[in-house]
């Protein structure tokens, strides 16, 4: 597979977003005549000028991913190309470096998948994949995506909103919050096994209820209306756009719902760096560095794409009465 650098992929290469749309239907109609494995898109380079070949998944996600509700929205973002959005990822589990995930998360076996509802709730268990996306609605968003590391990009993400799922289960009245855990298995994930880890696995996330059922919350299953890759956080992660990236948690096994605020892995490592709530603050630095801008990729070294960050990121007028009367500074 070869892999563009940052520095290499040029304005005219990110995708436009007609273009994006145009491919979606196109997706659609070939999908809904049957005929997805005889059209190009099974076999050549798709509209966005990417050389990575299209991820591979079970018939009935990449279908449902295909029929997903098209995004209604206009973009004023330029997409990150998905190129890049699969090859410069964290994902530890298979390596430290931005390319590791993508070289090594093969041994990922994503299907079938499984996840636990547990906790606080009228209705718990153990549920097929296939059989929790038959209860919910698949649509298209388009976030931005911001990193603690103050890079950030912009991805056309399939998925659906937290709480449609949620709300299946009855939550009690004691569910304040809900708790996500990532698989735990060393031989999928080699780096779980590896002495040198300072990381507590498996790797655990949690937001406050009002959170996780906000509208714009998602657990993403595709993203560039193909099924999620590997180092994206196959078959199944969460999206909470208003906050840093690592609260996304990747490859979700488990969903509980807790009375008291769950523990989280990077919170439990540096508590002086990463808070529980994480929410995106140009105001509040991390103690290594600025939080005040970012870099938006593609950048490169000769033609760096620094912006200013924005509170929330950009979704302050959705997400902001969520915290009325908090001290952000305090609750970071």
């Amino acid at each position: 597979m070869f892999i563009k650098s940052s520095a290499d992929i040029k304005e005219n290469e990110i995708t436009p977003e007609s273009v994006y749309r145009d491919r979606r239907r196109f997706m659609q109609m070939a999908l809904g005549a049957g005929a997805l494995a005889a059209s190009p898109l099974a076999s050549s380079k798709p509209g966005f000028m990417t050389e990575t070949p299209l991820t591979s998944g079970p018939d009935w996600l990449a279908k449902q991913i295909a029929q997903a509700e098209a995004y209604d929205k206009k973009i004023t973002d330029k997409l990150t190309p998905y190129e890049h959005v699969t090859s410069y990822n964290n994902f530890y589990e298979f390596g430290y470096d931005k390319s590791d995930p993508a070289k090594h998360a093969g041994s990922l076996q994503p299907h079938p998948w499984r996840v636990e509802i547990a906790g606080h709730a009228d209705k718990t268990g153990v549920f097929d994949l296939e059989d929790l996306l038959g209860k919910v609605t698949l649509r298209e968003r388009v976030y931005r995506l911001r990193c603690v590391e103050a890079w950030s990009m912009v991805i056309p993400w399939v998925g659906f909103e937290l709480g449609e799922l949620l709300k299946q289960f009855k939550p009690t009245s004691r569910a304040k919050y809900v708790a996500f855990t990532t698989l735990l298995d060393k031989k999928q994930m080699p780096e779980q096994g590896s002495r040198f880890s300072t990381i507590d696995w498996p790797y655990r996330e949690g937001l406050r209820i009002d959170e996780a059922m906000h509208p714009l919350t998602i657990l993403a299953v595709g993203l560039y209306g193909k099924v999620l890759p590997n180092q994206n956080g196959a078959p199944l992660r969460l999206v909470v756009p208003w906050k840093y990236g690592f609260k996304s948690i990747k490859s979700i096994v488990k969903i509980e719902f807790t009375e008291k605020e769950p523990a989280t892995s990077w919170n439990v490592r540096a508590p002086n760096e990463y808070g529980f709530y994480a929410n995106v603050n140009p105001k509040v630095d991390h103690p290594r560095w600025s939080q005040a801008s970012e870099r938006r990729l593609p950048s490169g070294l000769f033609s760096p794409n620094i912006i200013d960050t924005q509170l929330f990121n950009g979704y302050g007028d959705e997400v902001a009465q969520l915290y009325s009367g908090m001290d952000l500074k305090k609750y970071y």
